[in-house]
This record gives C-alpha cells, sequence and structure tokens, in this order.
C-alpha cells in the first residue's frame, strides 16, 4: 500500500508507485504539457526525475506527490510542494507545484490537489509563505494560482534557462498562512 499524504473528494495525493512511471513518461513526453518547460523529457529524464522526487519525499515527508483520481484510480500526474534547486530574489523558499495529464485538465483536479497541499503546508508543516511560479506564457497554470488565493509577486528571469530562450522570463506568486 503506497504511503497516502492527502486525500481530497476526488483524489489520492500519495507517494509515487512503480505503477505510475509508464503513465509519467508519457504525460512528460507530451508537448502540450511540456508546452512551457524547455523541452519534452525522455523516458530516462522521467525515471530519474521520479527519484529524486521519492528521495525528497522520503527524506522530508513532502515534495511533489503522486496524484491518483479516486473515481478510476488513474494516476493523473502530480502536486504538492517542496525546495526549488535554483538561486534567485525568492529563494530559498517552500514553492507549490502540478503537472497533470491533459486528458485530465478543466476538471478542477489542479486547483483541488494544489488547495490541499497548501493546507498541508501550512497546517502540518506550519510554513509562513509558499511560493509558486511558471514561465510568463503559461496562463493555465498562473490562473491556477489566482483560484488557490495566491498573489503575483512579480517577475524574474529563470536561472536555469538560457539567456534568450522565449521562456526565460517567468512569474512569481506567493501566499501567506493567515496564522
Amino acid at each position: 500500500m503506497p504511503v497516502i499524504f492527502i486525500e481530497t473528494p476526488r483524489l489520492v495525493i500519495r507517494q509515487w508507485e512503480e505503477k505510475d512511471y509508464e503513465s509519467y513518461i508519457n504525460l512528460n513526453a507530451d508537448p502540450d504539457v511540456m508546452e512551457y518547460f524547455p523541452s519534452v523529457k525522455t523516458p530516462g529524464e522521467t525515471l530519474a526525475q521520479v527519484k529524486r522526487i521519492t528521495e525528497y519525499i522520503d527524506q522530508h515527508g513532502y515534495g511533489f506527490w503522486a496524484v491518483e483520481r479516486k473515481d478510476n484510480h488513474q494516476f493523473i500526474g502530480f502536486t504538492g510542494i517542496c525546495e526549488p534547486g535554483f538561486q534567485t530574489h525568492f529563494t530559498p523558499c517552500i514553492e507549490i507545484g502540478w503537472r497533470l495529464s491533459k486528458e485530465n485538465w478543466g476538471q478542477g483536479f489542479a486547483t483541488e490537489a494544489a488547495l490541499a497541499s497548501l493546507d498541508f503546508g501550512f497546517e502540518k508543516l506550519k510554513l509562513k509563505k509558499i511560493y509558486s511560479f511558471t514561465s510568463i506564457h503559461n496562463h493555465r497554470s498562473e490562473n491556477v494560482m489566482q483560484r488557490i488565493g495566491m498573489d503575483k509577486a512579480g517577475e524574474f528571469d529563470h536561472p536555469l534557462i538560457a539567456d534568450g530562450h522565449w521562456l526565460k522570463k517567468h512569474v512569481v506568486y506567493k501566499i501567506a498562512s493567515n496564522k
């Protein structure tokens, strides 16, 4: 049985399982899902990412968890909170992020999972602030940030994206604990 961190009315947010890998490989190979990333990921890159994610969760007790639908037990992507692996004016910090398969877009799953992740961060971890960021072109993710109550905190040049690349400029949002 996987370790379940959060349950919502429609989702199970849990540790990754080997049965998730093929679906996540397909998700990371989808040009529409990866439109606002420098490239799609190879199977090897995706599996290496899953290894890093699961090790982070094992070490910290939180991270980018696997998201599964309750109605059909389908792995649909990830959500969660972790420390970004780069330096900029708002790091170190804890970020919230998500990535869902295209067939699960537009159904409120990202918002539902993100709200549960925020609650986990503020209630269980007693975090004071949580950040999120994306390319200035990624209006779908920016809309999720707004729906979960985050406020735009500015823009920045992502240090891991090459100068001159169309994805270099990012927006950053933040939300503070109300306690």
